[in-house]
């Protein structure tokens, strides 16, 4: 079974993330691309920017994002290549900008991630 941890991309590269996968849209600002050590950068299933922009402009309140982010997650085509990519990974840490790590995208498609890699075992 893969471990799937989530880490802000400033905290540094540990030993434990394994396959270091970034879940952000955008390029974190102040990190270069260099010292980011990331093995994928997965922006084709980041929330939509209308999702996004709801959120942090205080529109939408966490559980509404919640819900509507994973019906995104169910709709995109993109997510069946990333669950293959990391299928075979003993262990992914998914990489945010996001200060807050409780209430970040990261942790949807962490719960989203553990129910089809369980479905498929």
């Amino acid at each position: 079974m893969t471990t799937i941890h989530i880490k802000r991309i400033y905290d540094p590269v540990g030993d434990a993330d394994g396959f270091r996968v970034l879940v952000d849209r955008l390029w974190p600002r102040g990190v270069r691309k260099i010292s980011a050590d990331i093995d994928l950068w997965a922006k084709d299933i980041t929330p939509s920017t209308e999702l996004r922009e709801d959120l942090h402009s205080g529109h939408d309140p966490w559980p509404v994002f919640e819900k509507e982010y994973r019906a995104e997650l169910r709709h995109n085509p993109a997510m069946s290549a990333f669950v293959d990519a990391i299928r075979n990974k003993n262990t992914v840490t998914l990489l945010t900008a996001t200060k807050d790590l409780r209430h970040t995208h990261a942790t949807v498609i962490r719960d989203v991630l553990k129910r089809k890699l369980t479905q498929a075992a």
